[in-house]
C-alpha cells in the first residue's frame, strides 16, 4: 500500500503495553485518515456510554495519507476521544513536528488507552515505544515542560502535551505543542490528563511509502510557487488570519460583551494593522510557507503568537481594547494549556453574570486584571473556576436564573469569534458542526455575507453542507491545513493530484466528498449512541441570537428569525438523507458503506 504506512500504535498505559495493528487498503480508503480513523476507531471500540475521564476512554492521534509529505501545509495531526465537555464525539487538530514524525515513525495513529498509575510520557522511536516516568513534568506548564522534554530528546522530536488545566480535568483543555499550537477544544487534554499521560514524544526516520516520489515532489514545488504568486499572499503573509478582525467588526460578526454585539469600539486597538506594528516573529506548522502565528510581546515583555480567534475571544469579546493585554491572557492560556476559544467565552460570561449581580465577585468589562483572575481559577479550579471548568453551558446551568439564554454554545461547546444576529446561516454551521459550536468544519460567514446575507434559503444550507464535506471530512482528515485553499485561493484540484502522486490512488474530489459525508455520518451517529435523548433540539444556536436583536452597528435591530430558521435546519436534514430529528436513515447510512452502523442503532 502506497501513501499510508498501514499501522496504527496502540499503547496502553495502565498495562504498560505497546502492539502494532495494520489496516487494509478498503478500511484507508473509506476514511481516509485523520478524524475518519479516530471516528471509526471510536465506534468500533468504545463501549456506549463510556466516561470521557475514565481509563476507558481512548485518546486518538491520527495523521492523514497527506501529512509529512512535501505539500502544502501538511504538517497536522488530529487528536480525538469522547469528550468530557460534550459527551459526544470530540476532536481537534494541530500543526506539529509530531504529525510529521508519527509519519515518519512508521504510523498514521496512535491510540493510548487506559490510565497510568503515576505521571508518564510516551516516547516513541521509529520501532521502540517506551512509557517514561513524567513526576518531575508534572504539574509545570508547557512551554517548560516542552522545553525539558526537547532538552532531553532533541529538537528534531515532535512534543504533544498537556499543562496544568489538562493535568486539573479543565474540561476544555487542548493538547498542546510548540508553545502556541493547541487542538481538541473539546477537552481532548483533560482526557489526556485523565489517564496520567503529560506528553507524547515521537522521532521517526523512516520514509513514508509513496506511489511516485518524484511526482510527488514536482507537484509540491509547483504548489508552494503556485502559493506564493497569489494575489493575497503577501497580506496573509503580513496579517495572517488577523485580517478577519476588521473585516468582522465592519461585517457587525465581532463577538463583543459576551456576543451581545457585533461591533466593538475599540477594534482598531486589536487589529491587523495593530498586529503589523507590533509584530516581532512569525510562527508555522511544519510543511507550511504561509504562516499564520503572529508573535507580539505582551504587557510583560513575553512573546505571545495570536491567531483572529483568540483575540476576538479574549479581546473584543471582554470590553479589551489593548493587543498587549490580550496578548498576555492568551500566553497565559497556552502555557497552562487551556482552550482560548472557550476562556474567553466563559470569561464573557462570567463579567456578564457579574454585571447582572448573579454572582457575588465583581468584575468589569474591559479589565485584563479581572480576566486573569477568572482564568487562573478555572486553570488550576480554585474556588468558583471548579464551576467555571466544567464548560459554560454546566456554569449557566449551576447559577440558573435565565442566563443559560446568553451562555454561547452549541451541543456543550463553547462558540468560536463569529457572532451570528446577522448570520443565519453561520449559526446553523455552529448548530450542527460535528464536535459542537466550531468554525472549523463549516466557516459559512464569509460566503453568507458576501451573497444573501439575510435570506433562508435552500441554496445556503447546500453551500453549508459542500463546506462541511471539504472543511470537516475531507481537509480533517487528509489530513492538511485548509487555510491556503480558504485564504489565498490555492485550489482544490491540487488535492487528488497529491494523492495520485502519495497513493496511486484516483480519488476525485466526488470521492473525497463522499468519504466526508461517511465521516460525518458516523460521527452523528455517535452523538446518538452516546445520548439517546440527541436529535434536532440539539442543533439548536444560543438564545441571544433568536431574542436579543444587535443594538449597534450596520445591522443594528437584527436577530435570527426563528421559523426561518427552523426552515432551513429542515432542509439541512433532508439534503444530508436525515430523519426529521437529524439522525441518518438507514438508506443513507447503507449507502454510504454503514450498514453496520444502521444496525447498531436500531435504525429501521
Amino acid at each position: 500500500m502506497h501513501g499510508w504506512n498501514g499501522k496504527i500504535l496502540r499503547v496502553n498505559l495502565n498495562k504498560k503495553t505497546s502492539a502494532v495493528q495494520s489496516y487494509d487498503k478498503d478500511f484507508a480508503l473509506n476514511y481516509l485518515g485523520g478524524r475518519g480513523f479516530a471516528a471509526r476507531i471510536l465506534w468500533d471500540e468504545l463501549p456506549a456510554g463510556t466516561d470521557p475521564l475514565s481509563p476507558q476512554n481512548k485518546l486518538i492521534f491520527a495523521t492523514g495519507p497527506l501529512t509529512g509529505l512535501p505539500v502544502a501545509s501538511s504538517g497536522k495531526i488530529v487528536v480525538a476521544a469522547k469528550s468530557p465537555l460534550t459527551n459526544g464525539y470530540g476532536d481537534g487538530n494541530l500543526g506539529s513536528r509530531a504529525a510529521v514524525t508519527l509519519r515518519k515513525a512508521g504510523y498514521e495513529a496512535l491510540v493510548v488507552e487506559g490510565k497510568a498509575d503515576s505521571p508518564v510520557y510516551v516516547l516513541v522511536e521509529d520501532d521502540s515505544v517506551e512509557i517514561m516516568d513524567a513526576k518531575d513534568l508534572w504539574g509545570k506548564g508547557t512551554f517548560d515542560a516542552e522545553d525539558d522534554l526537547t532538552a532531553t530528546h532533541g529538537k528534531s522530536a515532535g512534543v504533544l502535551l498537556i499543562g496544568q488545566a489538562g493535568e486539573n480535568l479543565v474540561k476544555f483543555a487542548p493538547v498542546m505543542s510548540q508553545k502556541g499550537r493547541a487542538g481538541g477544544r473539546p477537552g481532548m487534554g483533560a482526557v489526556m490528563g485523565s489517564k496520567n499521560l503529560k506528553a507524547v514524544v515521537i522521532k521517526g526516520t523512516k520514509d513514508i511509502p509513496l506511489a511516485d516520489p518524484d511526482s510527488l515532489k514536482e507537484l509540491g514545488k509547483d504548489a508552494y510557487k503556485d502559493i506564493k504568486g497569489k494575489e493575497s499572499y503577501d497580506f496573509w503573509i503580513r496579517q495572517g488570519t488577523m485580517q478577519a478582525l476588521e473585516w468582522a467588526n465592519e461585517s457587525s460578526c465581532l463577538p463583543s460583551y459576551n456576543f451581545r454585539e457585533g461591533v466593538f469600539d475599540e477594534a482598531k486597538g486589536i487589529d491587523g494593522y495593530k498586529v503589523e506594528e507590533l509584530k516581532v516573529d512569525r510562527r508555522g506548522c511544519p510543511n507550511c510557507n504561509m504562516q499564520c502565528g503572529n508573535v507580539i510581546k505582551d504587557v510583560e515583555g513575553q512573546e505571545a503568537e495570536l491567531d483572529y480567534e483568540n483575540v476576538g475571544l479574549l479581546g473584543s469579546n471582554l470590553g479589551i481594547g489593548n493587543l498587549k493585554e490580550v496578548a498576555l491572557l492568551n500566553r497565559l492560556a497556552d502555557d497552562w494549556g487551556i482552550d482560548t476559544i472557550s476562556a474567553g467565552n466563559i470569561i464573557g460570561f462570567v463579567m456578564e453574570a457579574s454585571e447582572r449581580k448573579l454572582i457575588p465577585e465583581n468584575y468589569k468589562w474591559g479589565s485584563v486584571d479581572d480576566a486573569r483572575t477568572i482564568m487562573e481559577a478555572i486553570a488550576f479550579r480554585k474556588g468558583f473556576g471548579n464551576t467555571l471548568a466544567e464548560g459554560v453551558r454546566h456554569s449557566a446551568a449551576t447559577i440558573g436564573k435565565g442566563c443559560e439564554k446568553w451562555a454561547i454554545q452549541c451541543k456543550g461547546l463553547e462558540c468560536s469569534a463569529y457572532d451570528c444576529h446577522a448570520a443565519p446561516g453561520m449559526a446553523l454551521a455552529f448548530a450542527t458542526s460535528s464536535i459542537g459550536a466550531h468554525h472549523k468544519d463549516a466557516w459559512l460567514i464569509s460566503w453568507e455575507i458576501a451573497t444573501d446575507r439575510s435570506g433562508y434559503n435552500k441554496e445556503k444550507v447546500a453551500k453549508l453542507i459542500e463546506l462541511q464535506q471539504l472543511r470537516g471530512g475531507v481537509f480533517e482528515s487528509l489530513v492538511a491545513c485548509r487555510l491556503p485553499w480558504i485564504e489565498v485561493g490555492f485550489a482544490l484540484d491540487w488535492y487528488p493530484k497529491f494523492l495520485k502522486a502519495a497513493t496511486g490512488e484516483d480519488l476525485s474530489m466526488d470521492n473525497l466528498k463522499t468519504a466526508g459525508d461517511r465521516i460525518y455520518a458516523l460521527i452523528r451517529c455517535f452523538w446518538k449512541r452516546e445520548n439517546p435523548d440527541f436529535g434536532r433540539s440539539w442543533d439548536i444556536p444560543p438564545e441571544r441570537w433568536f431574542t436579543e436583536p444587535l443594538t449597534k452597528g450596520p445591522m443594528k435591530g437584527t436577530k435570527v428569525d426563528r421559523e426561518g430558521y427552523t426552515r432551513m435546519q429542515n432542509w439541512y436534514y433532508e439534503m444530508r438523507g436525515w430523519d426529521s430529528n437529524g439522525i441518518p436513515t438507514r438508506k443513507t447510512l447503507e449507502a454510504l458503506g454503514l450498514a453496520d452502523v444502521a444496525g447498531a442503532l436500531h435504525i429501521a
